[in-house]
């Protein structure tokens, strides 16, 4: 069996391609923004029983307004989100909530001071 020339061209053609590096291949540009800067502090969570502390440090130079976030496990146990603590540049703050039994999750809110 016989291929056509444009048959055996295309066939060629996409194995050039196949073969190429990863580097060679063209990629699409993407704009980068040159005012974003590093933000958020990081935030490390204990559950123990039916308590919660978290421990939040800010390396960055602006303030985070940091609040913690316990949802209970019961249906009756009321769920808490805690004031918001503002978090400055090399700062740490330890934030702590709680439920009435088992705790189901736990997480951290940021927001921009």
């Amino acid at each position: 069996m016989r291929l056509s020339r444009s048959l055996a061209s295309v066939t060629v053609a996409v194995a050039l391609v196949l073969s190429l590096p990863y580097e060679a291949v063209p990629h699409a540009r993407v704009k980068r923004s040159v005012s974003v800067q590093p933000f958020g502090a990081e935030c490390r969570t204990r559950v123990t029983g039916s308590h919660v502390t978290a421990y939040c440090h800010n390396p960055y130079p602006q303030t985070d307004g940091v609040t913690l976030h316990v949802e209970c496990d019961k249906w009756w146990d009321l769920d808490t989100d805690g004031t918001r603590v503002d978090t400055g540049p090399a700062m740490t703050v330890r934030l702590t909530g709680r439920c009435w039994e088992d705790v189901r999750s736990v997480w951290v809110s940021h927001q921009r001071r």
